[in-house]
């Protein structure tokens, strides 16, 4: 545990460690935008919410989300990129359970973006085939909405990564990717970018420019303390929010009385 801690703790993002107490997500407190979608009753035709997760996984997702797109005092993010410290850490896991989390907490449209182009994850989340999606969409300059696959509920949808492409390591920062989010942001409510590993002056940097903040994801007893806090100067030094740190793969529960101290 102390490993761990200390790791956060060093990153001055203690208060981002989960516990599993949560709170209703309140329409009163989204993003002026969407509240009128969020306050509407949901349409008879979502179907049951099957999350690939225990109950404690659930409820510190519920947390995140909370958060991330509904917490007072924060500015309504409705683009919001995940990304990871390093390969490895689940980030497409998180990526994927705060879509269906959101999905079932809002009656807007959510859609999730897969921008790993090298090593995609977000359709194996779903069980749905990756041969149609954002590096394609990337080359077509066709309405974006041809390329999202609707998932089990009515407001959640992916735009998975799509064929690959010897063009993949130039096609994120491309003037394209920056004129497409704009597009997305038009016909979804939410998005949510399952981006690359952070590192410095790459694409997960520029594009996170272009969103309301990032979550970075990092692996409990595997991510090193000075990478961590590598990636969180170098999205600081973009003018990038940091919007929380999630600590995935965490084994021990972390006790209330260190939140007490907090």
């Amino acid at each position: 545990m102390s490993k761990n801690f200390e790791l956060m703790k060093n990153l001055g993002k203690e208060r981002d460690m989960f516990h599993t107490s949560i709170e209703p997500l309140f329409a009163a407190t989204a993003p002026a935008a969407v509240a009128a979608r969020i306050a509407e009753p949901k349409p008879v035709d979502l179907k049951p919410l099957a999350l690939k997760m225990d109950d404690k996984q659930r409820d510190e997702i519920f947390k995140l989300v909370q958060r991330v797109f509904f917490a007072p005092g924060n500015d309504g993010s409705r683009l919001v990129v995940v990304s990871a410290t390093e390969s490895g850490n689940g980030c497409s896991w998180i990526c994927a359970r705060m879509g269906e989390v959101l999905a079932s907490q809002t009656s807007g449209t959510v859609c999730l973006v897969d921008a790993n182009l090298r090593s995609p994850g977000l359709h194996k989340e779903f069980g749905v085939p990756n041969h149609y999606g954002l590096s394609d969409a990337l080359q077509a300059y066709q309405p974006v909405r041809g390329f999202v696959t609707q998932l089990s509920r009515s407001n959640l949808w992916l735009l998975s990564c799509g064929s690959a492409t010897q063009k993949s390591q130039t096609l994120l920062g491309s003037e394209r990717m920056r004129s497409l989010l704009p597009e997305l942001q038009h016909e979804f409510d939410f998005v949510l970018v399952d981006a690359p590993p952070i590192r410095a002056g790459d694409d997960t940097i520029g594009l996170s420019r272009h969103a309301g903040g990032v979550v970075l994801v990092l692996r409990a007893n595997s991510s090193r303390r000075e990478t961590a806090k590598q990636a969180v100067h170098d999205l600081a030094a973009a003018n990038v929010r940091l919007l929380g740190a999630v600590l995935n793969h965490r084994t021990f529960p972390v006790p209330e009385s260190i939140y007490k101290k907090l």
